[in-house]
């Protein structure tokens, strides 16, 4: 067991380079490139090489969810516990 967990930690640290980062978001080295130069995905310099926080990208992953809250949804199908009292 806990060689398992040692090897699936290794899989993924928790600093990635570009090409690793790539691999982990299943996308290619220069789509990540695009994005670090449009500033779109956190990403630190170190030298003239970027590393990636894990934690930070996936919680970067969390706030580009698409899908709309329940606020929105309540105002395009319109408010559905009223009508359903008033029936």
């Amino acid at each position: 067991m806990d060689n398992f967990v040692k090897r699936e930690k290794s899989e993924v640290s928790e600093i990635m380079d570009v090409h690793e980062l790539a691999n982990y978001l299943g996308i290619g080295k220069s789509k990540i490139y695009n994005l670090i130069r449009h500033k779109k995905i956190p990403a630190s310099r170190i030298g003239r090489q970027y590393r990636f926080s894990k934690e930070i990208i996936d919680h970067w992953l969390k706030e580009k969810i698409i899908t709309p809250n329940q606020e929105s949804q309540i105002a395009l199908f319109g408010d559905t516990e009223g009508r359903k009292k008033g029936e």
